[in-house]
């Protein structure tokens, strides 16, 4: 019987490394995924988690990778083909904001992140987190529960606070889903210009907010959110 186990790290503040990676390796994961969700906060647009798996035959890091918080646009950018190039494989995986309304900002989060997972041409031995909290695991699906008919339990998961600020793999994924999740929300810009999300991103700006109580929501705002201007008959269709 395979039971999904969490486990907590921690490590020291510095520059993203593969040092934490190297020590799982030993201790017998030999494929991992680093993985990280960008969006959750947003007022519109997906949440979406990025996937980037690694074993010992990738070497350190292309030069800059950070969490992607830290980088300019331009330099998410120019890393996104560095390190396709560089990880064993990778995958961004998105849900929706009508999944999330009717779904919940974790269940929702869980769904990205399987999406991305069943993207990969592998099974991981071991998924590395960002965070305290393992949202990718299913409740449902631990312990003997996991026996029962359904899907079978995913890959152990390891929650590290802070991972995409100490872990190579982590921030790597971070920089993945960023600029894919960005580049999706400024291409649904033109249709809504008045929200700014060429600019914002889909988060709660001051011109969003403002369009907002305006303009009232569209289909690509998070309506189960305490937004203003959710009202049914100032909502945008």
């Amino acid at each position: 019987m395979r039971v999904t186990r969490t486990t907590t790290l921690r490590q020291g503040p510095g520059r993203p490394s593969l040092r934490v990676e190297r020590t799982l390796q030993r201790e017998g994961y030999a494929v991992l995924v680093g993985m990280d969700e960008v969006g959750r906060g947003a007022l519109a647009g997906p949440v979406s988690v990025g996937v980037c798996a690694i074993d010992a035959t990738c070497r350190s890091a292309p030069a800059g990778v950070r969490d992607s918080k830290l980088l300019s646009p331009a330099a998410r950018e120019s890393l996104v083909p560095r390190i396709r190039r560089w990880s064993l494989a990778h995958a961004v995986g998105h849900a929706s904001p009508a999944e999330i309304d009717e779904l919940g900002i974790m269940a929702a989060l869980r769904l990205a992140g399987e999406r991305a997972l069943a993207q990969l041409d592998l099974v991981p031995d071991l998924v590395l987190l960002d965070g305290n909290h393992d949202w990718l695991t299913d409740p449902a699906r631990v312990g003997l529960l996991g026996l029962l008919d359904g899907p079978a339990p995913g890959p152990p998961v390891r929650t590290m606070i802070k991972a995409d600020l100490r872990c190579s793999s982590v921030a790597a994924a971070s920089v993945l889903a960023k600029v894919e999740r960005d580049a999706m929300v400024v291409a649904r810009s033109p249709e809504h210009p008045a929200y700014g999300w060429e600019h914002n991103k889909g988060y709660a700006a001051p011109e969003h907010q403002e369009a907002l109580r305006v303009h009232g929501p569209t289909s690509y705002h998070r309506r189960s959110w305490r937004l203003a201007g959710t009202v049914e008959e100032g909502s945008v269709p």
